[in-house]
């Protein structure tokens, strides 16, 4: 049997509690013709996974989405056998099935990993989609320049703690905001961020404008709400600015346009700053950049020059509540959980 967390039959409400997943359980899958069935070894939360959730992308009686890694256990798909290491989207399920008929995200395409290359669990970190991510919206969007300053909410996050360290490996004075004390130490004593300021301060903006005496010429948001207002007023004519996430409001009702709302309040000083918005939407970069990536990060990764933290929790049973306390800031680097043997330690 193969057990698997869905959606139960309750409304999806703002925020997962215990009655929004059930476990449940459905016979092992078998592959069929240009098909692999895949053991997951680990499962990656992230929090635009509570945006698919909210958005009925995921329906009851399926797996959850979220991306994984996982070791092929039987095969028909050419060019993979078994043992092979995977990244694919197996979701909150032990056991799932990649290849020919297989939904997924058109760009979330399987792909082998490499153990010499780095640890597995980093080919849903740092080497996978969440470094391409924090690739195309700093060095592809923002374009930090030497001397400019660089500010990344959510630093100690999956994303922001590359982010940042790419900024910073391109010259660029780098400022981080993060929460607790701890995550602040691990932001500049770890990652090597000149700086970084806790949102939970009752002085917080004026903390960031210290830490900021120069203006902020990149900004990478992950959070929104008072963390974008606190920054706002500091952008310096001709600054960039990259939305990859707004999780301060993934909890609002549901219609609620944060985007649009967040534009709404920074229009005056995006126009006479002539200030550049983008949206980040990873899928857009994997055809032409993903390769580029690699090698740009992969030996930085290799030779220590980019570090990254992960918080790994253990069991299929814990994924629901470890999803949780990700989308309110209670982990402590890039959350995953280990839902089956890693041989590879």
């Amino acid at each position: 049997m193969n057990r698997f967390w869905t959606l139960s039959e309750e409304p999806v409400g703002d925020w997962p509690g215990p009655e929004t997943f059930e476990l449940r359980e459905a016979p092992m899958p078998a592959p069929g013709p240009g098909q692999a069935l895949t053991r997951t070894i680990y499962v990656s939360l992230d929090p635009y996974q509570w945006g698919y959730k909210r958005r009925g992308v995921d329906k009851p009686g399926a797996p959850c989405h979220a991306r994984t890694v996982a070791q092929v256990v039987e095969s028909r798909m050419e060019g993979y056998a078994p043992g092979d290491f995977v990244f694919n989207t197996n979701g909150w399920a032990e056991y799932g099935l990649m290849g020919e008929g297989v939904a997924r995200p058109s760009y979330m395409i399987p792909r082998r990993l490499d153990p010499a290359v780095g640890r597995i669990s980093q080919g849903v970190g740092v080497l996978g989609m969440l470094g391409l991510t924090a690739y195309a919206g700093m060095i592809l969007q923002g374009d930090p320049k030497a001397g400019e300053t660089a500010v990344v909410s959510a630093a100690s996050g999956g994303v922001g703690q590359i982010a940042g360290q790419l900024a910073r490996l391109r010259g660029a004075r780098v400022v981080g905001i993060a929460g607790r004390e701890e995550k602040c130490r691990f932001v500049v004593d770890d990652l090597g961020f000149d700086a970084c300021v806790s949102h939970l301060s009752p002085t917080f903006a004026e903390d960031l404008r210290a830490a900021c005496p120069a203006g902020v010429d990149v900004y990478f948001e992950n959070v929104g709400g008072a963390v974008f207002d606190a920054v706002l007023p500091l952008f310096n004519p001709g600054a960039r600015m990259t939305i990859c996430g707004l999780i301060a409001h993934y909890g609002d009702a549901a219609g609620t346009d944060a985007r649009a709302a967040l534009m709404a309040r920074g229009k005056p000083i995006f126009e006479s700053r002539n200030v550049t918005v983008r949206d980040l939407f990873v899928g857009d970069y994997v055809a032409d950049h993903h390769d580029a990536f690699l090698r740009e990060v992969g030996p930085s990764v290799a030779a220590g020059d980019i570090r990254y933290r992960e918080d790994i929790r253990e069991g299929l049973e814990n994924i629901p509540a470890a999803f949780a306390e990700m989308l309110k800031g209670g982990n402590f680097g890039k959350m995953l959980v280990r839902v089956g043997d890693d041989p590879t330690l």
